[in-house]
């Protein structure tokens, strides 16, 4: 084996960001944090300014994984375009993708890995934070995996609701909650994993689509092509940091209905507007 093919990590992340350095850096530091370490985090940057880059620049220096800074002009909300250039400087042959909010805990990557298949995807969840306690989570806390504790989150006020399980089921109670749970095993932008060859076989994102489910279409064109999905929600874990939806409009979200519903009745495997035009 030459000293190239060593350095190919197994696993590239893909984490999404736009002018966030504060949760950006909660994020990155969640990666560092990680039990299997044998991956890159591939920086999907939608057109931020220049602290981004000088964040990046200072967190190279920190953290044990290399971070692949992928660029473009601000155009607007087009995080379908700039996740399509990141599938395509990802070196490892298997991707997940998450969003510069989700703080991922220890296992995440780990979780991932292990339940890797040819033929499927893996769908992981999310549990949602308030602003308060978002902006209350240091870098200790995330070191000592604190944002997980469902005691420490509890001290600082969150509800008891059965999402709680998100954080605190292991073992056999996460494999049987992932089962039973009611929702479906789509491709969540927040977290979720797939085969780089598969995402390229569908031709990756549709970039004619902005804010609202270009993640789930992408899922829809995977099942079209007859890749199958994991449920994984109860065990592929990370936290989601509070933020405002500026660039949420009615126009997006009819646009992507429309286009999702052409794919579904279809059975669309291709986008024309993806990767390769």
């Amino acid at each position: 084996m030459n000293q190239k093919e060593k350095e190919i990590p197994k696993i590239s992340v893909i984490v999404s960001t736009y002018n966030a350095e504060e949760w950006l850096k909660k994020v990155l530091w969640g990666f560092n944090c990680q039990i299997f370490k044998n991956f890159e985090v591939v920086v999907a940057d939608d057109g931020s300014g220049p602290k981004t880059k000088e964040l990046l620049d200072e967190l190279s220096e920190k953290v044990f994984y290399d971070i692949v800074h992928v660029w473009q002009e601000d155009d607007g909300f087009q995080k379908s375009r700039i996740l399509n250039k990141a599938v395509e400087a990802c070196s490892a042959p298997y991707i997940i993708m998450t969003d510069g909010d989700c703080i991922p805990r220890e296992d995440f990557v780990e979780v991932h890995y292990i339940n890797k298949e040819p033929g499927y995807f893996i769908s992981g969840g999310y549990y949602m934070l308030p602003m308060n306690i978002s902006k209350l989570i240091s870098l200790e806390d995330i070191e000592q995996q604190k944002c997980f504790d469902i005691h420490w989150l509890k001290e600082k006020g969150i509800p008891k609701t059965f999402k709680n399980n998100k954080l605190t089921a292991r073992g056999l109670l996460s494999k049987f909650l992932n089962t039973v749970t009611p929702t479906n095993a789509s491709w969540n932008g927040h977290n979720s994993s797939g085969w780089k060859k598969d995402i390229l076989n569908v031709n990756g994102f549709d970039e004619r689509m902005q804010y609202g489910g270009q993640d789930r279409e992408l899922g829809e064109r995977l099942f079209n092509f007859g890749i199958k999905s994991k449920q994984l929600r109860y065990s592929a874990v990370c936290v989601h940091l509070d933020h405002k939806r500026g660039y949420k409009t009615p126009e997006s979200i009819a646009k992507n209905k429309s286009i999702r519903k052409e794919t579904r009745t279809q059975k669309e495997v291709w986008t024309h507007y993806g990767i390769t035009k």
